[in-house]
C-alpha cells in the first residue's frame, strides 16, 4: 500500500468510502475492505452509518492502530460548542475515543470559518482526532482555511475523476502542502464504459476502474471509491502491480469535461 503523506498524516492511498452504505451492509462491507487489506476507511456524520462502520471496524479484527479512519462534521454544527458536541456524538457512535482525521465536509457561509476551525483545532488538541482538514473547498476557501486555523490542515476531499479537472485545487493543496483525497474517484461508475480507459486497461490488463484508481495515485492522490459488491472491493485495491506511462497519464487527463461535476447542491460554493 502507498500512502499520501501531509502535514504528519500518512494517508493510505486507497480507501473505502462508506456514502450509502448503510445498516448491516455498511458494517459487512467495512469488514470485509479491512480483511482484504484496506487500511483507510470515510464515513461522514451525514451518512447516518457510523455506528455500522465502527461494528464492521470491529469485527475485522484488525488492530485499531492499523486503522486510518476518517469522519466529517456536518454543516449544522459547525458553531463551536456545537462541533465539539457533535465530534463526541459521532466517537460515541463508532465507540471509539477518537478518529484519525476529521474533516469540514462542506463549507458554511453562515458560520465564519476562523471560528469553526477554531473549534475544529480544539477537537484535535482534546485527543478527539489525530489529524484535521476539510471537503469540498475552493482555492479561495483552502487559502483561507489554511490562514485561520490554528492547526495544520492535512487534506482537502474534493470530487475528483478523470472526468473532472481539478488542476487548480491541487496547485492549492500542493502550495500549502495538503494532501487531496478523490471521493467519487471512478465517476459512479460512469467509467466502465469508457473506452478510452478500456483500451490502456487491455494493454496492462486492467479494469477502467482500476485504471482509473492508479491515474489518481500516480499524481499523489489518495483515492475512496464506494462499493456495495464485495468483489469490486479486491478489484479496486489491486492497482499497485502496474504504471501507466506518461503518455497514458495524458489521454486519461484529456478526458475532463466542462460538465464533469457530478456532486453539486444548492449550498456548494462556486467552484473553481
Amino acid at each position: 500500500m502507498l500512502f499520501v503523506e501531509a502535514n504528519g498524516a500518512r494517508i493510505p492511498s486507497i480507501g473505502l468510502g462508506t456514502w450509502e452504505l448503510s445498516g448491516r451492509l455498511a458494517a459487512r462491507v467495512v469488514e470485509q475492505a479491512l480483511r482484504l487489506g484496506y487500511r483507510h476507511i470515510d464515513t461522514a456524520q451525514a451518512y447516518e452509518n457510523e455506528r455500522e462502520v465502527g461494528d464492521g471496524l470491529r469485527a475485522s479484527g484488525v488492530r485499531r492502530d492499523d486503522i486510518f479512519l476518517t469522519t466529517k462534521v456536518w454543516t449544522n454544527h459547525f458553531a463551536p460548542h456545537d462541533l465539539e458536541r457533535s465530534v463526541k456524538e459521532s466517537l460515541a457512535r463508532m465507540r471509539l475515543s477518537s478518529v484519525d482525521l476529521l474533516l469540514l465536509h462542506w463549507p458554511n457561509s453562515h458560520v465564519p470559518l476562523a471560528e469553526t476551525l477554531g473549534a475544529l483545532s480544539h477537537a484535535k488538541t482534546m485527543g478527539l482526532t489525530r489529524h484535521i482538514g476539510v471537503s469540498n473547498f475552493t482555492v479561495a476557501l483552502i487559502e483561507q482555511a489554511v490562514a485561520s486555523s490554528p492547526e495544520p490542515l492535512v487534506c482537502n476531499q474534493v470530487e475528483y475523476h478523470p472526468y473532472l479537472n481539478q488542476a487548480k485545487v491541487r496547485a492549492a493543496c500542493d502550495q500549502h502542502g495538503l494532501a487531496l483525497v478523490a471521493y467519487s474517484p471512478i465517476a459512479k461508475g460512469r467509467i466502465k464504459t469508457d473506452r478510452t480507459l478500456a483500451e490502456i486497461g487491455r494493454t496492462h490488463r486492467k479494469s477502467p476502474a482500476q485504471v482509473c484508481l492508479r491515474w489518481l495515485v500516480q499524481q499523489n492522490v489518495a483515492a475512496i471509491p464506494r462499493t456495495s459488491r464485495v468483489e469490486r472491493l479486491s478489484e479496486n485495491i489491486e492497482i499497485f502491480d502496474f504504471e501507466l506511462s506518461d503518455d497514458e497519464m495524458g489521454r486519461i487527463a484529456a478526458l475532463a469535461k466542462p460538465q464533469g461535476r457530478l456532486t453539486d447542491f444548492g449550498f456548494a460554493p462556486k467552484w473553481d
